[in-house]
């Protein structure tokens, strides 16, 4: 049996449930198999707030120094923080002990290359014949190399993010800002840096101990205590994130979370208002407002899979100057780092309201509206290629983009039908101008894909 069947895996690592699928003596061995794969040198170690991040850091430390790495531990770290580290010290990789949005009984081990981006998904297979092929040639104790700590990673993370925003602009209107750490790494970090910024910072869910007080993913509907705590104390704008912070999402002064696509919507809107402009990428799954904000600047737009590595890539690809994944909240601005970044979001969010001069409900009002709806079909893999090879044949006179499931815009609205990387299942999103239409576009098309996942099951 394949040694890692049971957990799922991607370019940007392996995780599972801590105690069934992922144990501390696999973390060590895939630590191991990284360090030799990535031909020793120095790897960055770091981890978010889950209570099991202390073990698994001392597993794949074990697993790199036996490899012949030298181990920079960063501690609890941002994963973005992380990325960022390892490309500006010119290590040759790093891993991220965390789970992200996934639940506390959840971890994962992450591996970024030495441009401190995820593997691609060539070079996360090759990590994985590695390590399944076993007897890896662990080096004697004259090859030792040991471990540094880097105590304040993150305050080179804060640099960068600095000299690419106008710091005096945002702290000249001392924004009143709440933000829900969700217990995780931003409970150490995001108080400071927004104070930094000159805001007066009203926190919530604080306390780094990896107890997360909501749902770890910050979506609209797990953030009323953040909405509430706007209202309360007079907020500009509240700010949710996830727990290694990568992902954010944003609440106007009114208490009202917007959606995930708003977050990469405002800080594209402001890198090309902002003197910055060029070609943007976001991934398929991305509202059209992404794509609408940047023509409208003159810019190029181009799509990308589902998957950081992925969109980062393309932006590697056309020069892309900024980017993201709008279905989860995470933005990708290259002047700071080429990874997903909760902290670089808020900053961009900040200038966009200290430059607008205007109220962040009021910017979004001036935005085309949209209205995304979107349900699941419990698939598996091989027969979801049947069920999209029949959509692709039905609606190929709509020209759809099918590197990455199937997308196509009808006069209604936005269809994307893909599969997902992870579980055994078939999503189905809509994006209409309007609820009321994007209700009954969702309804048509469930109606229509539900029977050939009938179909598919009977193959």
């Amino acid at each position: 049996m394949n040694r890692i069947s049971t957990l799922k895996f991607s370019e940007s690592g392996v995780r599972g449930i801590v105690g069934e699928g992922l144990t501390a003596r696999l973390a060590a061995d895939l630590g191991a198999a990284f360090g030799f794969y990535q031909g020793g040198g120095r790897i960055v170690v770091g981890r978010d707030t889950r209570s099991t991040g202390g073990m698994f850091e001392q597993a794949v430390t074990a697993g790199l120094l036996a490899a012949g790495c030298e181990v920079l531990r960063v501690g609890v770290i941002p994963t973005p923080t992380l990325q960022y580290t390892v490309k500006s010290i010119e290590a040759a990789g790093g891993i991220a002990i965390t789970a992200s949005h996934n639940p506390p009984q959840w971890n994962a081990l992450k591996f970024i290359g030495g441009a401190g981006t995820f593997l691609s998904p060539g070079e996360a297979a090759g990590l994985f014949d590695l390590y399944n092929q076993g007897n890896l040639p662990y080096r004697a104790e004259s090859d030792y190399r040991g471990i540094r700590v880097l105590p304040d990673a993150f305050s080179l993370h804060e640099k960068r993010i600095f000299e690419v925003i106008d710091v005096e602009a945002v702290r000249k209107k001392k924004f009143r800002v709440a933000v829900d750490c969700v217990n995780g790494v931003g409970a150490v970090f995001s108080a400071g840096f927004l104070q930094r910024l000159g805001c007066e910072v009203f926190a919530i869910n604080d306390r780094p101990d990896g107890n997360f007080a909501r749902s770890p993913e910050p979506l609209p509907e797990n953030l009323g205590a953040l909405c509430r705590a706007v209202r309360e104390n007079g907020c500009d704008v509240g700010f949710g994130q996830d727990p290694d912070g990568d992902r954010l999402t944003v609440v106007t002064e009114k208490g009202v979370a917007l959606s995930t696509h708003y977050t990469v919507a405002l800080a594209v809107d402001q890198v090309l208002d902002g003197g910055d402009p060029g070609p943007v990428v976001a991934n398929v799954q991305t509202s059209r407002l992404v794509e609408m904000i940047a023509e409208s600047y003159g810019c190029s737009f181009y799509s990308a899979p589902v998957g950081e590595i992925n969109v980062v890539e393309k932006m590697i690809e056309v020069d892309g100057v900024i980017g993201g994944e709008g279905n989860c909240g995470g933005v990708i601005y290259r002047r700071v780092h080429p990874g997903r970044d909760s902290f670089g979001a808020m900053a961009l969010i900040l200038e966009r309201l200290a430059f607008s001069e205007r109220k962040l409900s009021e910017i979004v009002a001036d935005f085309p509206p949209i209205a995304n709806l979107s349900c699941r079909f419990d698939v598996p893999p091989i027969r979801s290629r049947a069920v999209l090879a029949e959509l692709t044949r039905r609606y190929r006179s709509f020209a759809p983009m099918t590197f990455d499931g199937l997308r196509f815009d009808l006069p209604e609205g936005r269809v994307l039908v893909r599969s997902s990387n992870t579980e055994p299942i078939l999503r189905l999103n809509v994006e209409c101008a309007s609820r009321p239409e994007a209700e009954a576009l969702l309804a048509r098309f469930k109606d229509e894909i539900q029977p050939l996942t009938e179909d598919a099951s009977r193959t």
